[in-house]
């Protein structure tokens, strides 16, 4: 991710204006909880924010043989912040209108470097959740465009966006846990799933999309040196566990699933695709065995991501995403969230914007810029 610069307004006692960035700071951690530690003994509003200019300061110019150090302590000698985030928690010491309000700022900021705190489903501290601002939160997601880093690539027609993926991945698993696709196309959440430092096990019915996901995920650098296997098979019948037996694993910690939206884009000529479903209650016929093979491997109490979208047919707005939502939650499957995330353009209509423009004057609909994201948690 490129470095965002931010410019800091300048405290009391900061003539200067200097820039903030994103880039991390390893800094010694006694050294700093020892300078922490040394705000708690002031006793006026003056006198802390000169010992807090002077920390930021000191920071600023961080030196091997000083605060800073750009090797990483085996014994956990050193913590790795960014330096926005270091910054504003010093900013917001030295701006509290009294000195309790301030000590109370200095002991929340010593707790986010002595102590990290997570949850049983990510890595995110939340002693420090202020530094996550890349992690969504809200309902609706915005997007402009799709990642295209690396290996990503939107050649494949109806893939999604690897930015789904990678939130998710990110909010509801930690590194080394197991991730299954049944629907792996060409291999974005793998992709995602390697750079996180998760393991991802990939279905997909066309062998030769297949092996392109393949050659795609092993060109990503995988540095944390994770499982990544794409096995071309049939979700509602392939053997799940016997695939995870081979890894010594007997469930997987999130199941994700990006399935065709019915018949809007033919992937194959197969029976078995659900783009060839035929009708509405075939396709939904055949996602249920899909979940139910799947969610059969998924640990109790973790996550399913369902991505997915409605259809337009003969004049007529076919709910497909709360269609195929209803017939999980008969599967015991609890809602957490539904996400709104709009496209503004696809394959499909890319350049032809006034055409559809029109054809929605006429037809009397609204054009499709949505998909849904369902969250659901096992029971």
């Amino acid at each position: 991710m490129p470095t965002k610069e931010l410019t800091r307004k300048p405290n009391l006692f900061d003539n200067s204006h200097f820039i903030a960035t994103d880039r991390p700071l390893i800094i010694n951690k006694v050294k700093i909880l020892e300078l922490i530690e040394n705000l708690k003994h002031e006793h006026s509003l003056t006198s802390l924010k000169n010992s807090v200019f002077c920390l930021e300061k000191n920071l600023q110019s961080v030196k091997n043989d000083e605060i800073g150090v750009m090797n990483v302590d085996s014994n956990g000698g050193t913590v790795t912040i960014s330096q926005k985030y270091i910054f504003d928690q010093l900013n917001q010491i030295a701006e509290s209108q009294t000195i309790d309000r301030a000590k109370y700022y200095i002991d929340r900021f010593e707790k986010a470097i002595s102590e990290v705190r997570t949850s049983q489903v990510n890595d995110i501290n939340l002693n420090r959740w202020q530094e996550y601002e890349d992690i969504k939160t809200d309902s609706l997601w915005i997007m402009d465009r799709r990642d295209s880093t690396g290996v990503h690539t939107a050649g494949y027609w109806g893939n999604f966006i690897p930015q789904i993926p990678n939130q998710m991945l990110k909010r509801y698993t930690k590194k080394g846990d197991w991730v299954l696709d049944t629907f792996a196309g060409c291999g974005t959440t793998l992709i995602e799933s390697q750079r996180l430092g998760r393991n991802c096990i990939g279905i997909e019915l066309q062998d030769n999309v297949a092996q392109k996901a393949r050659e795609l995920v092993s060109s990503e650098h995988n540095k944390f040196g994770t499982v990544s296997e794409i096995v071309t098979g049939d979700s509602t019948t392939i053997d799940l566990k016997s695939i995870l037996h081979k890894h010594q694993q007997k469930t997987v910690q999130m199941l994700i699933m990006h399935p065709p939206y019915f018949d809007i884009i033919k992937f194959s000529n197969d029976s078995r695709d659900l783009s060839n479903a035929g009708t509405v209650d075939k396709f939904l016929e055949l996602m249920n065995k899909v979940v139910d093979n799947a969610s059969a491997v998924l640990e109790n109490g973790r996550y399913f991501v369902l991505v997915i979208g409605d259809k337009y047919s003969k004049g007529e707005w076919i709910p497909l995403g709360f269609l195929t939502m209803n017939e999980i939650l008969k599967r015991g499957f609890k809602l957490k969230s539904i996400i709104i995330k709009n496209f503004e353009e696809t394959l499909g209509k890319r350049n032809q914007k006034e055409l559809w423009r029109y054809r929605a004057l006429v037809g009397g609909f609204y054009i499709f810029k949505h998909e849904y994201i369902f969250l659901f948690k096992k029971k």
